[in-house]
C-alpha cells in the first residue's frame, strides 16, 4: 500500500473512531481546540492560501463529528484563528496552541483535536512535513506522545 493509500485508509479509520465518541466532543472547548487546529494546519507553512481555505471549510462542513456544532459558528471560530495567523503568524501560533492546549486535560477531546488536524492535513492527499510538525506541537501542548499517531 503507497503512502497517500495509507492516509486515506487512517483518515477513514480516524474518522470512524471520532464517529463513536461524539457525545463526548461536544463542549466549547473542543470547538476552539479543534478549529485553533485547522487553522494551525491551514498556515503551517507561514501563510493560508485559498485551497487550504477551501479545503478546511469543506472539511467543517462535511466532516460527520464536527456536524455537533453549527458549521457557521465553527467557521466563524477558524477564521478568527486564521486571521491572527495571517496578521502575525508568530503570535497567533502561540494563541491557536494555547486553545487546544485547553484539552489537555479532556483526553477523548484532545486525541479528537489531533484527528482533525491530520484529517485536515492529508484532506488534500499530501500531509506535508509542515504539517506534520504542526502536529507535532500540538501533541505537545496536550501532552500526547506524536507517535501514538505515527509521527
Amino acid at each position: 500500500m503507497g503512502f497517500l493509500d495509507g492516509l486515506k485508509s487512517k483518515s477513514q479509520q480516524m474518522n470512524q473512531q471520532l464517529n463513536t465518541k461524539k457525545s463526548q466532543l461536544k463542549s466549547k472547548e473542543f470547538a476552539q481546540g479543534s478549529m485553533a487546529m485547522c487553522a494551525l494546519i491551514a498556515a503551517a507553512d507561514g501563510s493560508i492560501d485559498p485551497v487550504e481555505q477551501r479545503k478546511t471549510n469543506e472539511v467543517i462542513a462535511t466532516n460527520d463529528v464536527l456536524s455537533i456544532f453549527d458549521p457557521r459558528d465553527l467557521q466563524e471560530i477558524f477564521d478568527k484563528y486564521a486571521n491572527k495567523l495571517r496578521a502575525d503568524y508568530q503570535v497567533g501560533k502561540v494563541e491557536a496552541i494555547q486553545a487546544v492546549g485547553k484539552l489537555r486535560g479532556k483526553p477523548d477531546q484532545a486525541r479528537a483535536t489531533i484527528q482533525i488536524g491530520i484529517i485536515i492535513g492529508g484532506a488534500d492527499g499530501n500531509f506535508d512535513a509542515c504539517e506534520q510538525t504542526a502536529v507535532r506541537e500540538a501533541c505537545n501542548a496536550l501532552g500526547i506522545a506524536p507517535s501514538e499517531f505515527d509521527l
